[in-house]
């Protein structure tokens, strides 16, 4: 029972991170006005708790309720949807920093500003981290087939 819940809750983190991370992209865009950049800004944050979800249910599985440590970590699949996962951390690092930004103008009720250059970053960011989260259940599906055991 604890193994099926265990998995629930990662996939259930898993959907609310992909969720977050689409309506950041739909909220983002040009011009801004004041609710859509607090709304952003609030986004990002939830984003942020969601990823720490992820990892730590993903974790919880591998150690204690997966198939065993040893098994994940012999999977070279594992190891890529691991290096994914942190490549799209790493990327976030990017929109987090210019939410952050944004931080004095709304809490003193003002809209951000961006220039036109910076957003088509943060969406282009923010479209490259959907299309790695996209591939990260492709990833999972051959490991747990058994796909990708790294001989020993």
């Amino acid at each position: 029972m604890a193994y099926a819940v265990a998995a629930y809750l990662h996939f259930v983190a898993i959907f609310l991170l992909f969720s977050l991370l689409v309506l950041e992209h739909q909220l983002f865009r040009l011009p801004l006005n004041f609710k859509r950049a607090r709304s952003l800004f609030r986004v990002d944050l939830a984003f942020g708790i969601a990823a720490g979800f992820v990892l730590v249910t993903g974790a919880a599985r591998a150690m204690r309720y997966g198939k065993g440590l040893d098994y994940y970590l012999n999977n070279s699949f594992f190891h890529a949807k691991v290096g994914l996962f942190v490549a799209v951390a790493l990327l976030s690092i990017y929109p987090t920093v210019t939410f952050l930004k944004w931080r004095p103008a709304l809490k003193a009720g003002q809209v951000p500003s961006i220039s036109p250059s910076a957003a088509r970053w943060v969406k282009t960011v923010i479209r490259i981290e959907l299309l790695a989260l996209l591939l990260i259940p492709l990833l999972a599906t051959f490991m747990a087939r058994g796909l990708g055991v790294i001989p020993q």
